[in-house]
């Protein structure tokens, strides 16, 4: 049943719920806010949504450029290299960014009568993006559920998954990449169809080791996915 939205930056983690739950997805929605990630993601979760006959909109936040400040939304050359991790990437925190995204989901999904919203956080976010904690997300999720008439429901299946976690489930359910893709921030790129054993299983491959499909390199420490 086509119940849900979905928020579809075009990342790896969005990218992997996509596929995940395709089955009851009635439209992706992406935002086109100014990030430096946008010009390469947002083609991604085009293409994935045409791959999948997934409706895709994508959303003008003009203003979160114009009026916040962010290294994510300065230039590419102020966005820090190295781990994943709180000191070193706490200026690529755009303010209240998941707050906003999921008030206007939360609009649309009672506009279309659509009853959940999909959102790809995990906890590898939790130290750095206030917005993708469990609290932010539950207190969200009662807020949403409370202010929309047909109580929609905010679903966040990965909050306490791993990146790594998210990665090596994303080879399960996108086993053969289709087309070669670098990109420079963790992109899930062309996939075959998802295999209907994988689907929803949410048994991550290995989550605590390094993804050894040789179709694959993830390389976390610069935030680049490679296929070749």
């Amino acid at each position: 049943m086509k119940d849900s939205i979905i928020i579809l930056s075009g990342g790896m983690d969005s990218v992997t719920m996509l596929y995940d739950y395709a089955d009851s997805i009635a439209v992706a929605l992406s935002f086109d806010y100014g990030s430096n990630h946008n010009r390469k993601e947002l083609p991604f979760a085009a293409y994935h949504c045409e791959r999948l006959g997934i409706e895709h909109i994508i959303i003008p936040l003009g203003f979160i450029k114009q009026y916040f400040h962010s290294s994510l939304l300065s230039g590419a050359a102020d966005i820090p290299e190295g781990k994943y991790d709180d000191e070193n990437m706490r200026s690529t925190v755009v303010p209240f960014r998941n707050g906003i995204m999921l008030a206007i989901a939360a609009g649309m999904a009672e506009d279309r009568h659509l009853s959940r919203i999909l959102m790809a956080n995990h906890s590898g976010d939790h130290a750095i993006y206030p917005d993708c904690r469990p609290a932010f997300v539950n207190a969200l999720a009662g807020a949403v559920r409370e202010g929309t008439y047909n109580g929609v429901e905010l679903f966040t299946p990965y909050t306490n998954w791993t990146k790594t976690a998210v990665a090596n489930f994303s080879v399960l359910i996108m086993p053969r990449p289709g087309v070669a893709t670098r990109a420079a921030t963790s992109t899930a790129a062309s996939a075959a169809p998802v295999r209907s054993d994988a689907r929803h299983s949410h048994s991550p491959a290995s989550p605590t080791q390094p993804n050894t499909n040789n179709n694959l390199i993830f390389q976390f420490s610069t935030f680049t996915f490679h296929l070749p």
